[in-house]
């Protein structure tokens, strides 16, 4: 027991020396006080074990091509985030839970074909976003209606096709021009008579045509309920005309032979 009295003592004092460890920087990473760099590791997913105080983190020129749901631990304190270079196909909607402080996100150089609006909603945050050298050839506006904070666009060099699917991303860019950078190389890539054409440059009277052609639910339901009217009117006026011209053809020759009474018993 005494030797228990003598140890207690030292025991409280070693833990108030040695508080306990952060959680270790990942193995194929770089690590300082708040700052991860885990550049150029070859890495095919987030690692994990990642401090809660991490407040940047590189992931840049690695083999990440999806990011799953939750695929980063719960960071409070990030705000910045760069997946460059990696060969991202696919985000979940659900992969960026966690990531509420996030002001700025860097996801260009990347095989990206299509983001919904679902994925940035949890980065309330978010102040620039660079999607600049994927594949993209159109975006939902609703993407960048997800972000209230959103400063500065990054969306050049993807190949962006300027038919009428573009009209929603087109009126988006022209209301929050302040918020587009690099507009000069926002180009579309097909088709091909509009390669290379900045689609910044466009006006509303490029879009006419597809303002003029596009149908509303109100439309639709209006030819459903008209369209069969109008076939069984048509039906009866055809109806009606034709027994119109039988009885006039009828009452025609009935009249000739009124007039001509011989000719009509040898018929």
């Amino acid at each position: 027991m005494g030797c228990w009295r003598v140890s207690s003592p030292v025991l409280a004092l070693l833990l108030l020396l040695c508080p306990p460890t952060s959680p270790a920087c990942p193995a194929a990473c770089r690590c300082s006080p708040g700052e991860v760099d885990c550049s150029e590791r070859g890495l095919r997913e987030v690692p994990w074990s990642l401090s809660t105080n991490t407040s940047a983190l590189w992931l840049s020129y690695n083999f990440i091509t999806v990011l799953g749901p939750r695929s980063f631990p719960p960071l409070p304190r990030l705000q910045l985030l760069s997946l460059v270079h990696n060969r991202l196909e696919l985000i979940h909607s659900q992969a960026l839970l966690g990531l509420g402080a996030l002001q700025q996100l860097d996801l260009s150089h990347n095989h990206l074909t299509v983001l919904t609006p679902e994925t940035f909603l949890p980065l309330t945050s978010l102040a620039t976003l660079n999607l600049g050298s994927n594949r993209l050839e159109e975006l939902d506006p609703g993407v960048l209606g997800a972000l209230p904070q959103l400063q500065a666009l990054f969306l050049q060099d993807n190949p962006w096709v300027c038919s009428c699917g573009i009209l929603p991303l087109w009126r988006w860019l022209s209301h929050n021009r302040e918020k587009v950078r690099e507009k000069s190389l926002l180009l579309c890539r097909v088709p091909e008579q509009l390669n290379k054409y900045p689609i910044m440059a466009f006006g509303e009277e490029s879009f006419r045509q597809c303002q003029d052609t596009s149908l509303s639910s109100q439309h639709y339901i209006a030819f459903f309920i008209i369209g069969p009217f109008s076939f069984i009117a048509s039906i009866f006026f055809c109806t009606f005309m034709g027994s119109l011209i039988v009885f006039y053809h009828n009452l025609r020759r009935e009249s000739h032979c009124w007039r001509r009474p011989r000719i009509c018993r040898v018929h």
